[in-house]
């Protein structure tokens, strides 16, 4: 599966998005889990910091300040773009 973040497209397959769904719980160490996954690590690593700024800016979820910590930055699209795998957009 293929998930479009700040002008990339990051390859994620259906079990790893499914790993890190779970609605009403606390992701984020699942989702950190994956982001050490070496091809995922490896996708999200070339992704630039201002794009993916903007990216998530763009969703209106996070702060200004909230958005200059790159490494949150990272969890959160991994998070968002799992999400849109599995509710199939």
């Amino acid at each position: 599966m293929w998930a479009y973040v700040a002008h990339s497209e990051i390859e994620i397959t259906k079990a790893q998005a499914a790993s890190v769904y779970m609605p009403g719980s606390d992701c984020e160490p699942s989702v950190i889990e994956l982001l050490r996954a070496p091809k995922i690590h490896r996708q999200f690593a070339k992704l630039d910091p201002v794009k993916l700024r903007n990216h998530l800016a763009e969703c209106g979820a996070w702060s200004d300040e909230e958005l200059t910590d790159h490494e949150q930055n990272k969890i959160r699209a991994l998070w968002l773009a799992c999400c849109d795998i599995n509710e199939g957009d």
